[in-house]
């Protein structure tokens, strides 16, 4: 079985409930009907329900009727999650009348449902940016206790398996945070080693990048990278993790016993960490294109419940297995 389906198989055995937000786009429209068919999840959908269910009829979907819909602009609960916002909120200025508008976005009715207790995950972004769909869940899910930053991992998967755990690699922050402190840094390690363990199911080997290996190089860049990884090691005294190492050495055996000779981690890295978000998504961009991988994800990391960012270029297979994703997640919480 490879990973996608086992993530999937797995979801299915935990009975999680997901909000989609973004429930009159088709994409995502597509994509809940195939996941209430499969029993991956079960499905709140935002949005007016007599467009929702005449966009159904119209995309011939068979099993949407399986959805719970709410209408965020008029729904018996309108008033009760106003109230909740207002208090999670009051103390930056939010008023009464200022939080019954904002329930009416999807985005923040979504996390509203979330921070209830009933819904234990999002999916969203293919119709919303990213900012947009992280300011809710700053603002009313807020992250992990001891977390104070917010990264996104891809899990790529390579065609040649030779690479990371059996061809499986997990990248961080390739879609978040752009230019982490070292404690942030130390953090982002952490949450992505978790990512690793919870979702690819692997013993996570982490790297922390940089265009130094070992003191190869001198500059303040390679010291963040240094210092990051002193921090979390301390954070987490059993996670297996090395740096600073260049990529090569992380990845490539030969290169990793000839430059970081004694290291567990170096030529043997299934999780790599980079020291900013331009250098993490460019790389994921270009192994997705160059080296023909599947990059699954992003998969955000350091929330207090999961809550996942599409890209509006997503496909229906993105977001049914960005869904999977945020049942893993949730059952792993």
């Amino acid at each position: 079985m490879d990973l996608l389906a086992s993530i999937k198989a797995n979801a299915k055995k935990h009975d999680k409930c997901i909000v989609l937000p973004e429930g009159t786009e088709e994409r995502t429209l597509k994509a809940a009907d195939e996941i209430i068919r499969d029993g991956i999840a079960r499905i709140i959908l935002l949005g007016n329900k007599a467009e929702i269910e005449g966009l159904s009829r119209q995309f011939e979907l068979k099993h949407i009727s399986g959805a719970t819909i709410i209408d965020p602009v008029n729904h018996e609960k309108k008033q009760f999650y106003a109230d909740l916002l207002f208090e999670i909120r009051k103390n930056k200025g939010l008023t009464q009348d200022e939080a019954l508008k904002l329930v009416e976005d999807p985005l923040y009715l979504a996390t509203l449902l979330i921070k209830n207790g009933d819904a234990d995950g999002e999916v969203a972004g293919a119709a919303n940016a990213t900012g947009n769909v992280l300011r809710p869940a700053f603002q009313i899910v807020k992250t992990l206790p001891g977390i104070s930053v917010v990264s996104g991992a891809f899990i790529m998967i390579m065609p040649d398996k030779k690479w990371g755990e059996d061809g499986i690699l997990v990248f961080a922050d390739c879609a978040v945070h752009p230019d982490p402190t070292a404690e942030e840094l130390a953090q982002i390690a952490l949450m992505t080693a978790q990512t690793a363990k919870a979702i690819v199911g692997v013993d996570p080997k982490v790297a922390m990048l940089s265009f130094s290996t070992k003191g190869s190089a001198n500059h303040p860049m390679c010291d963040k990278v240094i210092e990051a990884t002193n921090i979390a090691k301390q954070m987490q005294p059993d996670l297996k993790i090395d740096g600073e190492l260049q990529a090569d050495a992380a990845i490539v055996e030969a290169i990793g016993k000839s430059k970081a000779p004694g290291s567990e981690i170096a030529g043997k890295a299934n999780v790599l960490v980079f020291p900013t978000l331009e250098v993490g998504n460019i790389a994921y961009k270009l192994v997705q294109r160059l080296a023909g991988a599947e990059a699954v994800g992003p998969v955000l990391q350091g929330m207090a419940a999961p809550i996942n960012d599409l890209s509006r270029g997503c496909s229906v297979d993105d977001i049914v297995n960005l869904v999977a994703i945020t049942v893993n997640q949730a059952a792993g919480k």
